[in-house]
């Protein structure tokens, strides 16, 4: 007779679970996603800044179990406990490929957590950051000061200007790498993701260079988003292009992507020795991920690569 209470017992503790989960009230911030179908919750527990700059809206919460949450327009940028996951991706798999990285530059990426991870490597000697939107960068500075560590190292320069206009008025051959750590494409960022700027980015690239762009979700946006920016790409001159998935669960269906585009070099192939050995600590990143996001999903193989 004791089985069917204690059966009772865990179906009411699980009934209770679920009223928990459903009763999102105004301790949660929330971002839906209306054209999916679908949307993503965490608990906050305390606003801790809300701004409207010339560009855009910039909130930072306190959560429950995500520490600091940054948002821009109502939508997610970062989370202390997963931010991670974006930013090695944006930085290591780009500078592993190519065969000596010195001068980055890095249009967006306004809370410097790319910036960081970029100066992980010893051999850049100059790392340029473009982002129109200074608010960002002081956000990230008070509130998420663990990614704005490398805000003062010699080698980085800070720029609050339209990243559209600096490639326009860059010299021919300036960088080895250029990172494009920007918003969704829509609003200030959507010029971002076009063949006339990408065009640009191939002309400021050295011989052997290579461009590498955040590129959505591969689950929601492969048929999009994805294939138009490898058009783009390819229209702009890089012959060889591969997208690498990877996890980031407060991103929208939570995996996420970058895209890397090589002038004059296959992306398809890495410094693995070197990765393998990288005299830095991560958290995600490993030669082995590496390898791994370049062998994407069969879903959307024909996609990823060139």
């Amino acid at each position: 007779m004791l089985l069917p209470r204690v059966l009772g017992e865990q179906d009411a503790r699980r009934k209770s679970h679920m009223r928990d989960r459903m009763s999102l009230d105004e301790h949660w911030f929330s971002e839906a996603f209306e054209a999916e179908g679908m949307a993503f919750s965490l608990r906050i527990t305390d606003k801790l800044h809300d701004e409207q700059t010339p560009y855009q809206r910039i909130q930072v919460y306190q959560t429950s179990h995500w520490g600091r949450l940054m948002v821009i327009d109502g939508c997610i940028m970062l989370t202390d406990r997963d931010n991670f996951l974006y930013h090695e991706m944006m930085s290591h798999p780009g500078l592993f490929t190519h065969d000596n990285p010195r001068e980055v530059l890095i249009i967006g990426g306004g809370d410097c957590g790319t910036l960081r991870e970029v100066l992980r490597h010893p051999g850049v000697t100059r790392a340029v950051q473009v982002d129109i939107d200074a608010g960002v960068t002081e956000a990230a500075r008070q509130f998420f000061p663990e990614l704005t560590q490398a805000n003062d190292d010699q080698r980085a320069e800070l720029r609050f200007e339209d990243g559209l206009q600096y490639i326009a008025a860059a010299g021919d051959a300036s960088f080895d790498v250029v990172i494009v750590d920007s918003t969704d494409p829509v609003g200030i960022a959507e010029g971002l993701f076009g063949a006339s700027f990408l065009r640009g980015v191939h002309r400021v690239l050295r011989p052997g260079g290579l461009v590498v762009q955040q590129s959505e979700s591969p689950l929601l946006h492969s048929e999009g988003i994805i294939r138009d920016l490898h058009t783009a790409l390819s229209e702009a001159g890089f012959s060889s292009r591969a997208t690498l998935p990877f996890p980031v669960p407060s991103y929208p269906s939570g995996w996420w992507s970058c895209t890397i585009a090589g002038r004059e070099r296959d992306v398809h192939n890495f410094r693995e020795t070197a990765a393998r050995a990288a005299a830095f600590p991560t958290q995600y990143y490993t030669a082995g991920i590496h390898y791994g996001a370049l062998h994407p999903p069969a879903f959307c193989r024909a996609v990823f690569n060139d």
